[in-house]
Parts: structure tokens; C-alpha cells; sequence
């Protein structure tokens, strides 16, 4: 009995001590994600930002930074909704892949299939467009860009404007990260599916995947727990510039929060929104014309964290910045959010990434 008991004591005493253990690596590694983020992000009465890191089935981060509304001096919770940016790419990549998918089209179709009168439409495939290769003039980097900003933009209107701008370069023959395409994309899937882009995402992504406070962007609808964008100008904060959100369209003008982006993460990783076989399309690296390989898929770019692949995607757009990293091999997904675009997650969510990966082995 004396020994039973004994061995009883020793493994409490072991359990106790592992648990302590546990506790202190898990402060110890908030205090330097904390650490890490203030340094941009440190400021309590400035435009902030919402941290998220999950691994392996654990949320181990999620914190918020700054403030929502300067105004109304309301602080942000980790909850908030923000505008993404150019990590709509995504949502906009996997629709077209849930259309190849329900058999309505091909990403090696030609985009005159869609848009009859397009510029070289018969050599400039929706692979061109969902990889940034298709050399069409990137609307972004056009000066008589202001002169639709704050117009509401119908999708072909948005495709008229730059359709017929001289190209950069032949499909396939370079990779140079492109708006244009992408709003050609979001042109297809209304075109294919009968169907808004807003109304298409909703119901095919954002239901499915329960992302039930995420929205295409408005700055006239009421948006519960919205976050507030803003610029910087010299040692003061202004509201951010008006754009009207048919302007970026499906290259730029979804919202979203951190736990919602998880779910986005989680979803496509349990293949809820598609088979393996298109899943796979989104993450792999594709070829140019010459046989070099870049390091670009659907929607994401396919880079690496210390040896490690990774996938990841950031995005900016007035008064926004947003950064979404995952290592597949790790389970590992963190994500950053801002609400001036003077402050961008882009390094420190990566540098998460680093860190995590380091401190935390399960």
C-alpha cells in the first residue's frame, strides 16, 4: 500500500509540475507575440489591429490592439470586422474553382468563351488571369484611375475601362501581380453563374464555411462590430479615402474578422467548399511560357518560412491592411488585421509564424 501510494504522490507531483511548466511556456510565448506586435501596434490610442494564432486544432493567440473608432474612442475587440483587402483574391479564386467543379467552366478556357469582344481574348486563358500572368494593364497603375473612384461601377464597365489599354506583356510570359485579371474573374463568375459576385460568395463560401460576419464591403450598409479605416497624415489620423467598392470588385472588397478568416482557413482544408483535386489547383506552382516556375497558385502566394512552404496573402486597401500566413506540414494559420494602413501585419504576422513554430511543438 505504502508503495501504490508512493508512486500515486510521484505521478501528481509529475503531472503538477509538467502543468506548471505548460502555463509558463504558454505565458512566456504571449509575452513575446506581445513583445513582437507592439512594436507596431503598441500605441492604445492610435488605429490598431486583431492577432489571431491557431495550430493544430488550438486557438493560441487572439488579441486586439488600438482603437476602432478614433472618434467615438472605442476600443477594438478581437471580433472586430475589417476590410481585407487583396486577400478577397482568395474567395474570388476558389469560386471560380466551385465552378469548374459544378462542370460551368474550365480555368484553361479562353476568356473570350465569357467576354466575346476582349482584347487577345482567345490567348488569355482564366488560368492567365487566377495566376497573374496574362500581361492585361493593371487598372491600379492607371492615372485616369480617380476619375472612377467614387463611381458606382457595373463589372463589365469595370472590364471596359482597362480592356483596351496596351497589355504589358503575352499571356504566360511573366508573372506580375495584377487587379485587372481579378476583376475579369468576378466578371465570369456573374456571367457563368447567373449570379452577383456579392450574392455568389455568400452563398457558396460564406454560409457554407460559417462565416457568418463577413460581408462584401459597404460603407452604407450598418455592419455590426465594423472597424473603422484610417490613414496617417504626419502626427494626426484622418478617415480613410472614399472608394466605391465596385471599383476593386472581387480584386479587393470583402470584410471579414480574425475568427471567420480561420474558418475560411479551416474549410478549405477539410475541402467543404471542394474536392481535393480542385483544392490542390488553389496551392500548387505553376510554370511560364520558358518552363520557369513562379511562385504563385490561385489566389495565394506559395512562399517559404525558414525551409518550410507556406502559403500566404496579404492585402491593402484604403484605411486597411490585412496579412494571412498557413504551414501546411504544422497545421499552422495566423492572421492580421489593421484599421490604418499605416500599420501593416504583413512581417510581424510572418515573423508569428517563425515564432510559433519554435516555441510551440504542439
Amino acid at each position: 500500500m505504502i508503495t501504490k501510494k508512493l508512486i500515486a504522490k510521484i505521478v501528481l507531483f509529475v503531472l503538477f509540475i509538467h502543468n506548471v511548466d505548460a502555463q509558463q511556456s504558454i505565458k512566456n510565448y504571449e509575452k513575446k507575440i506581445d513583445s513582437l506586435i507592439s512594436t507596431e501596434f503598441g500605441n492604445q490610442n492610435e488605429p490598431g489591429g486583431v492577432f489571431l494564432v491557431y495550430k493544430k486544432g488550438k486557438t493560441l493567440y487572439r488579441k486586439a490592439f488600438g482603437k476602432a473608432n478614433l472618434e467615438l474612442n472605442v476600443n477594438i475587440n478581437p471580433d472586430q470586422v475589417f476590410q481585407i483587402g487583396s486577400m478577397t483574391k482568395q474567395f474570388t479564386a476558389v469560386s471560380i474553382l466551385i465552378l469548374e467543379q459544378q462542370g460551368k467552366l474550365k480555368v484553361t478556357d479562353p476568356i473570350s468563351t465569357y467576354i466575346k469582344d476582349y482584347p487577345n481574348g482567345d490567348h488569355i486563358t482564366i488560368h492567365h488571369l487566377l495566376t497573374h500572368t496574362s500581361g492585361i494593364k493593371d487598372f491600379t497603375k492607371m492615372k485616369s484611375l480617380p476619375s472612377i473612384a467614387q463611381k458606382e461601377m457595373k463589372p463589365e464597365a469595370m472590364v471596359d475601362f482597362f480592356k483596351n489599354e496596351p497589355v504589358d506583356f503575352a499571356p504566360g510570359e511573366k508573372f506580375d501581380y495584377n487587379n485587372s485579371g481579378y476583376v475579369i474573374l468576378g466578371h465570369i463568375i456573374e456571367l457563368v453563374s447567373g449570379d452577383t459576385y456579392e450574392h455568389f460568395i455568400q452563398e457558396n463560401v460564406f454560409d457554407k464555411a460559417g462565416m457568418s460576419h463577413s460581408y462584401y464591403a459597404s460603407d452604407r450598409k450598418l455592419i455590426p462590430k465594423r472597424a473603422y479605416g484610417y490613414h496617417k497624415k504626419e502626427n494626426s489620423f484622418v478617415n480613410k479615402t472614399i472608394i466605391s467598392f465596385s471599383v476593386p470588385f472581387s480584386s479587393g472588397s470583402l470584410m471579414s474578422t480574425a475568427d471567420d478568416m480561420l474558418k475560411w482557413q479551416q474549410a478549405l482544408q477539410q475541402n467543404t467548399l471542394l474536392n481535393k483535386e480542385e483544392t490542390q489547383k488553389a496551392f500548387q506552382k505553376y510554370k511560364l511560357n520558358n518552363g520557369e516556375e513562379f511562385t504563385y497558385g490561385y489566389g495565394w502566394h506559395l512562399k517559404e518560412i525558414n525551409g518550410t512552404p507556406d502559403r500566404e496573402h496579404g492585402g491593402s486597401v484604403f484605411g486597411f491592411k490585412s496579412m494571412g500566413v498557413y504551414i501546411p506540414s504544422e497545421d499552422l494559420y495566423v492572421i492580421g488585421l489593421s484599421n490604418c494602413d499605416c500599420h501593416s501585419p504583413t512581417e510581424i504576422t510572418r515573423n508569428i509564424a517563425k515564432i510559433t513554430r519554435t516555441s510551440v511543438k504542439k
